[in-house]
């Protein structure tokens, strides 16, 4: 069973274009170094050879990676997003009800995620705790220290 990465049209581009970085300038520099190194002598004592083949082997398993997450993505849309309750791409205000502090995520897939520009991941505890919610609810979400209780304030696309 695959799992569906959910990923804006801008994300979608920026994987497309690494992925072509990747194949057309890095997989290429890779097999030069590799050949350098091959040229120096006996291959069972060659250490830059060892490395480059290493190197080698790190960038075919991001090229591997990178294609499945772009052959499993769905470009969301945002004109089409439902912004009555919380969903991915949804911007919500929370008020920790603990702290009494205010903030506002936006809910984007993993690949996206970046906390210090309030972009919290739909897998992390949090963004599993406030999908579905609507504005008025309490989201109890279980984290490493325990639980804690946001009161959905608002929800924006």
């Amino acid at each position: 069973m695959s799992i569906t990465n959910y990923v804006t049209q801008e994300t979608f581009d920026k994987m497309q274009e690494e992925l072509h970085v990747l194949k057309s300038v890095e997989r290429p520099a890779a097999s030069k170094a590799i050949a350098e190194a091959r040229e120096k002598g006996d291959l069972k004592e060659n250490a830059e050879y060892d490395a480059a083949k290493e190197a080698q082997g790190i960038l075919e398993a991001k090229i591997k990676h990178l294609e499945g997450v772009i052959a499993t993505a769905r470009i969301l849309d945002e004109s089409s997003i439902d912004a009555s309750r919380v969903s991915i791409l949804t911007k919500v205000t929370v008020t920790n009800l603990g702290t009494k502090k205010t903030m506002t995520y936006q809910i984007v897939s993993e690949k996206e995620a970046s906390l210090k520009d309030g972009k919290i991941s739909v897998t992390s505890p949090i963004g599993k705790g406030l999908l579905g919610k609507v504005v008025g609810d309490v989201a109890e979400v279980n984290v490493p220290a325990g639980i804690l209780k946001f009161k959905i304030e608002n929800i924006t696309v």
